[in-house]
Formats: structure tokens, C-alpha cells, sequence
């Protein structure tokens, strides 16, 4: 199914349902949810997802797993998706948060076909087959560290909300703590209870998913880097290839997928 709206469909008694829809550049699905569980695969272009959870970057080559009833808001760069929406009783992984997915080559060529798929597919035939096997290469699909966590404490979140509007590799913890009126290691304490990781780890994190998105916007790796704060563009490119095994340059929009 091609730019249909779930509504129309979800009450189909099928467990899965793929749908294919095409977004203009930029365009920002505000926060949302869905009574079944979503897969979503941008077959070109880049997602920014986030949830009151976190932020996630979700480049080519991979998908975000979306759990039943999760409220999200999604900003599409580009995108054409596939999406496969799943019935609860039916889902492939348990996670109750949102993943990002590596979709491996025969997955990519299933989501494709899968949008040739009507909504009323034959359990017993050869779309019914495809759909199951569909399910099987969700389930096994690896998750991957594109995942900015955030805070449940309100004044430190506001914070790190801040941060992923204007991320900077310069920030310091001693700042915020700071803002925070705390000692940097009480700051330090709160922020790894807060969100699993130290200060530094998720700094980098959030200025990575900054990079994704603004590589994949057309940004050239020179500005992104010093944008972000880094001395140069080879202390930039050095650490997006120890965190990604890719230079940033093949996240850029020449990089996409038809």
C-alpha cells in the first residue's frame, strides 16, 4: 500500500500491515502514537525521532522500532518510508522503548516488496509468507547506538533538551553543574544515575546525532565539525569513525538509497 493513511486500514484483521509514504523535505509528524507497534525504514534520507525518552538518529541502512501506544514525533530529511505496523499480540522484539534497527540487505528487499502488499493479503499465500518472514528479520535485527537518553530530573533535562536544540563538544559538566547549583560531583553522580551514562559520553553522543542529521542535510563536514565545537574537521572525522566505522562523508545526502 502506497500513501495510504493507517486509520483506513488498522482495523484490518491482518497482523501486519506495510504502507509506503512519500514526506516532503523537513516535514515534522508532531508527537504521536499508534495502537499498533511500528517499524519504520526510511528507504532514503534520515529520521530524527524523539520520545520522553530520548532522541534518536535514524541514518540509511537503518529503521526505528516503535512500540504500541509509544507517543513519538518524527522529523523526516528526505524520506520516503516503509513502514510495517504490527499488532501487539504479534510483535517481534519486547522492547518498551524506541530502537534503531541495522536493516540488513534482505531485510531492505522485503520492506520494498512489502508495500506491493494489500491490506486483506491471503494468510496461506505468498504475501502472507512474506509478511512472516518480514516479522522474523525485525526480530533479529541488531540495535544501534544512535540514542541520546533523557533525564526524568525536570530542571536537568531542561538542560539536556537545550543541548540537542545547540549541541557543542566544548560544553563543560562544571557549567552545568553549576546552573544546576551543585558541586561537579554531585553533577557528575546525578547525571549517570539519570541517564546511564557520564557527562562526556552523552555530550558526544548528542553532538554525533547532531552530525548525522546535518551531514545528511547537505552541511559540509567542515561546518559541521566546527559548528560543533571541534578543533578541525580531522579531530571530527577521527572520532565519527572510531564511534561509526564510516567517514561522515558517507552519511551525506549524495548517499542515499533508491
Amino acid at each position: 500500500m502506497r500513501n495510504v493513511f493507517l486509520d483506513s486500514v488498522d482495523a484490518v484483521a491482518r497482523p501486519v500491515l506495510a504502507i509506503s509514504t512519500d514526506y516532503p523535505h523537513g516535514l515534522l509528524l508532531d508527537t504521536h502514537s499508534h495502537r499498533r507497534a511500528q517499524f519504520l525504514y526510511g528507504a532514503t534520507g534520515l529520521m530524527e525521532v524523539g520520545t520522553d525518552d530520548g532522541a534518536w538518529v535514524v541514518p540509511p541502512d537503518s529503521g526505528v522500532w516503535i512500540p504500541a501506544g509509544k507517543p513519538h514525533r518524527v522529523r523526516m530529511v528526505g524520506v520516503t518510508t516503509r513502514s510495517l505496523y504490527i499488532e501487539p499480540a504479534a510483535v517481534p522484539r519486547k522492547s518498551e522503548q524506541c530502537e534503531v534497527l541495522k536493516v540488513s540487505p534482505l531485510l531492505r528487499q522485503l520492506l520494498l516488496a512489502s508495500s506491493d502488499v494489500p491490506a486483506e493479503y491471503d494468510h496461506k499465500g505468498r504475501d502472507g509468507a512474506l509478511m512472516r518472514l518480514v516479522l522474523h528479520e525485525v526480530a533479529r535485527a541488531p540495535s544501534l547506538p544512535f540514542f541520546a537518553p533523557l533525564p526524568r530530573h525536570p530542571a536537568l533535562a531542561e538542560l539536556c533538551v537545550a543541548f540537542l536544540h545547540q549541541p557543542g563538544i566544548r560544553d563543560l559538566p562544571s557549567d552545568w553543574a553549576q546552573r544546576l547549583h551543585k558541586s561537579e560531583r554531585s553533577f557528575s553522580r546525578l547525571f549517570r544515575q539519570e541517564t546511564g551514562m557520564a557527562f562526556g559520553q552523552w555530550r558526544q553522543q548528542a553532538c554525533l546525532l547532531a552530525a548525522l542529521s546535518r551531514l545528511a542535510e547537505g552541511q559540509s563536514v567542515t561546518s559541521v565539525a566546527l559548528e560543533l565545537g571541534y578543533d578541525s574537521p580531522a579531530a571530527f572525522s577521527t572520532m565519527f569513525r572510531k564511534r561509526l566505522g564510516q567517514p561522515p562523508s558517507a552519511f551525506g545526502p549524495d548517499r542515499q538509497q533508491a
